[in-house]
């Protein structure tokens, strides 16, 4: 019979190297992180209810006036440019009036349609838009806005960068009738339904 070896002969380990261990819970620990702790920046389907700080009302602040720089229907999307003096207080009085407006059905005397003819009315489905400078109510920026914070940069090459647009945003108003509980959503600054949100976001309602 030949000497049998012994597994466990002097300077040699048995079973896997400990460098392989060490390696292998390195990769764990990345995977887990990766899938299971939320990245505070892209939770999917939840709007932040708002940033800390109070929002400002003044019920004597006069109307702000407003023109609809864009609408872009097949997107149920709508750029509407307020005075670059507006106050926070009078974007906070213009999204209410919109609101009001929409709850009283007369939203298509301020605004143009974004669901024409559609069963549940003019604004069934809409993305408003408030801004101060005109070149952010463009087309393309207002598209960049409604695909969101993950479209692909190559769908729009010539378009602002959703960055940089989204910190434009004075103020937004959602609509969507379809949501029978919670229909209306406005706010100051933007937040998309990723959760990824302006520097000034303050939800209004």
């Amino acid at each position: 019979m030949g000497i049998e070896q012994n597994p466990y002969e002097e300077g040699k380990r048995a079973g896997v190297h400990p460098i392989v261990v060490i390696f292998g819970a390195i990769v764990g620990l990345w995977l887990f992180i990766w899938l299971f702790v939320p990245n505070p920046k892209h939770k999917q389907g939840t709007l932040p209810e708002s940033v800390q700080g109070n929002i400002p009302e003044e019920p004597d602040a006069a109307p702000v006036m407003f023109k609809v720089n864009t609408t872009i229907q097949e997107m149920n999307a709508i750029g509407v440019v307020v005075p670059p003096q507006a106050t926070d207080s009078q974007i906070v009085g213009l999204l209410k009036r919109f609101r009001e407006a929409r709850l009283a059905n007369t939203l298509s005397t301020l605004l143009p349609s974004t669901t024409p003819k559609h069963k549940l009315g003019e604004h069934a489905v809409a993305d408003i838009y408030i801004f101060s400078d005109p070149q952010y109510a463009s087309p393309d920026a207002v598209r960049v806005l409604t695909r969101g914070a993950h479209t692909p940069g190559e769908l729009y090459p010539k378009a602002v960068q959703f960055e940089t647009a989204m910190e434009q945003v004075r103020g937004h108003y959602r609509i969507d009738l379809y949501d029978t509980g919670n229909p209306d959503h406005g706010s100051l600054g933007f937040a998309d339904e990723s959760g990824v949100h302006s520097k000034h976001y303050r939800r209004v309602f």
